[in-house]
Order: structure tokens, then sequence, then C-alpha cells
């Protein structure tokens, strides 16, 4: 998101980072100590499982209980150097017999979610524990079991301590995952900084608007710009998609997966970015090209303008001179980026419009 746009932006440290487990890695584990505890009497620890390709961490356990019928183990989360809400999280797995025949039961305890809305991996009433770690404490339980010449009908319940209150700090109420957080990952290795993430989330909040048959959805770079844009069209809050800076990311799923009509909102300088081609607005990644600015001045009859905008440090800069002259440069700065927009739609059945906002999320233009 925008520091520009009233955002809190966790900077990427200069320095190697290390990496860490997500959260279904660690429910993994502690379902693999809690059930050999339950079988046999003794908590490994630490404990170590395999990863989809191929890893084998060990996880270290942080608290441990059993009883006659069931067993439980909590890991804490290390997400390594990622900005993660579940850093330091106690992930919990609860093992317990059920009669011949059940199978492998997941069930949703304290601080996990339980998903509301169609369009995600995991149907309505169930827990919101995603595809790949099902699948791997699948794989740990009858692993077990048949180790120890036993059917595989166990229910494994899932808990994160104090998940409710950290899952208001994820997109989780938006995509109608309820009560807590969500048991995610697909390679159990979580990535610091990873772009890949948070692009995952812009296409499941696509998938459940979709779902709901929303025929509106909104991409905001930050959130003075999805307030205002929010209010102009009178917008639910699931049809607000948490964009940032990865435009690319919205606009290529969207051309698969199209709705009616997009709206893009953002402020001046990322929408300069749009406008020249960017797909990626974030700082680091891509800047504003000060002699293309000046070239749409310049259209604008802003000829006077061109040594000053060149000399200028930043797109507000540029913004502020061309005001003063009376020139309304975000209308065709608007224009602009809802054409590279639609280039990148590749002709999917999709209305687009462009609000461009200053930094306190006052609309500056509106291309449609």
């Amino acid at each position: 998101m925008s520091a520009g746009e009233n955002e809190i932006r966790v900077e990427k440290p200069a320095t190697a980072l290390r990496r860490g487990w997500t959260t279904g890695a660690c429910a993994t584990a502690a379902t693999k100590a809690a059930l050999t505890a339950l079988l046999t009497g003794d908590f490994p620890d630490p404990v170590q499982i395999t990863l989809p390709k191929g890893e084998t961490p060990s996880f270290p356990l942080a608290r441990e209980n059993i009883t006659n019928d069931h067993a439980m183990a909590g890991i804490i989360k290390d997400a390594g150097d990622d900005p993660d809400v579940t850093h330091g999280a106690l992930v919990m797995a609860t093992v317990s017999r059920l009669p011949k025949a059940t199978g492998i039961v997941f069930k949703a305890g304290i601080g996990v979610g339980m998903v509301t809305r169609a369009g995600l991996p995991v149907p309505v009433g169930e827990p919101a524990i995603n595809p790949v770690p099902r699948s791997m404490m699948t794989e740990v339980v009858t692993a077990l079991c048949t180790q120890l010449g036993i059917s595989p009908d166990i229910e494994i319940e899932i808990g994160i301590e104090n998940g409710a209150e950290l899952a208001l700090q994820t997109w989780n109420p938006r995509l109608g995952i309820i009560g807590g957080l969500s048991v995610l990952g697909t390679t159990g290795i979580v990535h610091p900084f990873s772009c890949s993430a948070w692009i995952h989330s812009i296409h499941r909040g696509i998938d459940v608007a979709r779902a709901e048959g929303f025929p509106h959805v909104l991409g905001a770079t930050g959130s003075s710009s999805e307030k205002t844009a929010q209010a102009f069209y009178g917008l639910p809050d699931i049809a607000c998609l948490d964009m940032g800076d990865f435009a690319g990311g919205l606009l290529k799923y969207l051309r698969a997966h199209p709705v009616p009509r997009l709206t893009i909102a953002g402020g001046f300088a990322k929408m300069c970015k749009l406008a020249q081609g960017a797909l990626d607005l974030h700082s680091g990644r891509s800047q504003v090209d000060m002699q293309w600015l000046a070239e749409q001045a310049e259209a604008l009859d802003g000829n006077h303008l061109k040594h000053r905008i060149l000399q200028a440090n930043t797109a507000m800069e540029v913004l502020e001179l061309t005001r003063e002259q009376g020139l309304d440069l975000p209308a065709a700065i608007a224009v602009q980026a809802r054409t590279k927009a639609l280039e990148t739609l590749r002709g999917a059945p999709i209305q687009v419009d462009v609000m461009v906002m200053d930094r306190a999320g006052t609309l500056l233009a509106h291309a449609r």
C-alpha cells in the first residue's frame, strides 16, 4: 500500500532475510507430535515433518498435554523476517480417536476461522484450513496410523492463540472467513516480503466476489483511495480488493476471471506509473518518469513548465506546478492509466474506470 495514503509500509531490509514456516507447516508438525503422543504416550520434541518440496524441518514444542482420549501439542510460529501478523503465534493441534470408518475430520479450534462464503479453496461451512495443509496433515496421520496398524480415524482440531484478534488485521473478514485466522501455505515455507502472497490474496478476493455475484470490484493502492472510491460507488467491503502496488496481479487475474466492472483508484504518483505502463507500482520497482510527465504537461500547453518539471523531486511537486498553471494533468493521467489497464485486460469483457486521488483521498480526476 502507498505510504502517501495513510498506510504504514514495512520496508524490506537491505540485508539477507531469514525464511520462516507457514501456519500450515506448524499445524502439521503439531498434529504429528500430538498424534504420536496419543498413540504411543510420548511427545517427539523436536518433531520433524517433510514439506511438499522435500525439506525436513524440525519444530520444538511450546506446549503439550495428554489425556486418555486426546493429545494436544503447540508450536510457536516463526515467520522468519517476514512482517507476518501470525509471527510468534501459538499454533495448536488437538487430536482424538474417532469411530472406525469415520476417516480424518478437521475441526476449527479457538482462533481458526470458518468459511461462510463461496469462492475460496475450502467449501462453505468448513474450517479455514487450506487444501495443502490438509493434505500434509492427512499424510502425517495416515503414515503414523499405518505404521501402528490402526485405521486412520482421527479428529484434528487446529487452534491459534489470539487468532480471532489477529484475523482482524487480515483479509479474512472481507473474504467471509469468520472467527479467526486461516491455516495457509503451499510449500510450508514463508519467503520474507513475498509479493506472491499478497497477489494470492487479491486472487482470492476476486474469487469470492465472483462467487457472490458482485458485478463491480474496486482495486485501490491504499486506504484513502479505497475509502473515497468505495463511498463514491457505495460498494460493500467484499467488493474492495486490496490491490496495493500489484496492479498487474489484479488485472491479469481479472483477464482470466472477469467481472462486469472494475474501478482502479490510487494516488497521483501511483497512477502516473500505471499510465506509463508499469504494473508493479512499488517505489522500489518502478519510478515516475519526469521526462514523460513533462511531455504530458507539454500536451496541455505547459511548454514553459518543462524545465521545472525535469528538476522536480516528486510527482506531487509536478502536480502542484501544473495546478498553479491551471493545467488538468490528473485528467490526462487518469485517461492513460485506464488505457493501460484495458490493454492489460486484452479485450476481457470488463468496464473499467480510473480514479486519481491526492494524498488526502480527494478525487482529482475520473476516467470512465
